[in-house]
Parts: C-alpha cells; structure tokens; sequence
C-alpha cells in the first residue's frame, strides 16, 4: 500500500486560510486565537520533520519536536501543563503566530474551526466559538 498523496503547498494555504466554504476574502479567525496551539498535544509521523519524504516548505524542524515512539514525535511544548506549542508566538485570543506556519505538521494543517475541538479549545481560554456573536 502507498502512502497518500498529500496537497500541494498551495492547497494547504488555502484550507488554513479561511474556514470551509467561506468567501476568499474572509478574515483568518485563527490570526487572532491560537487557542487550538495551546490546548492539545500535536503528534505526527517524523516523515514530516525536515528532511522527510512527506515534508513541506522543508518540514519541522527537529528542535521544535519530541521523540514519543519510534513513528510518532510531538510538537514540543504540546505536553506541558499547560500545553502551549514551542511554534506559537503572541498572545492566546490576541494576535498570534506560528513560527513554522509553512512547514506545519499536519495535525495543524487539518484543524478545523468549525469541529467541535476548536470550540473547546477556545472555551479552555476563555473565548467563544468561531462565528458566535
């Protein structure tokens, strides 16, 4: 069994962007949170660290990531308590950051905002969901 393909660079920008189904032009609800970042670990297969066969734009950076198992490494900081990605620079629910932003593990790059882990996340911070009022 092959491996999946995975998006290209630009298919990837375009989901993190904006949430789906929304217009080309709408804001970036995530630029102003980074609740997920700092709620729940992030685990992925070392093949998306630098140098690896499933990397983009270079891939993670070893240094920002901890070795779980032999197929598995963590986000660094992701663990702690509490947790807050070694990635993310800002502010929670202020304006935030990621260090790595094109080069983001998949977990990150799959996140959605309208899942109900993103509201919960953003609870956890004291934030509403994406779109309340």
């Amino acid at each position: 069994m092959s491996a999946p393909a995975r998006p290209s660079e630009g298919d990837a920008q375009v989901v993190a962007q904006r949430p789906e189904g929304g217009p080309a032009s709408a804001p970036n609800p995530c630029t102003a949170c980074g609740a997920c970042c700092a709620a729940f670990r992030v685990d992925f297969h070392p093949a998306e660290l630098a140098g690896g066969t499933f990397a983009w734009a270079g891939g993670v950076p070893r240094e920002l990531t901890v070795p779980v198992a032999a197929r598995l490494v963590r986000m660094r900081g992701t663990d702690a308590a509490p947790p807050r990605c070694a990635a993310l620079s800002g502010e929670v629910g202020g304006a935030v950051a990621c260090a790595i932003y094109d080069a983001r593990p998949s977990p990150c790059r799959e996140f959605d905002v309208h899942h109900d882990a993103c509201a919960r996340a953003r609870k956890r911070h004291g934030l509403p969901p994406v779109g309340a009022a």
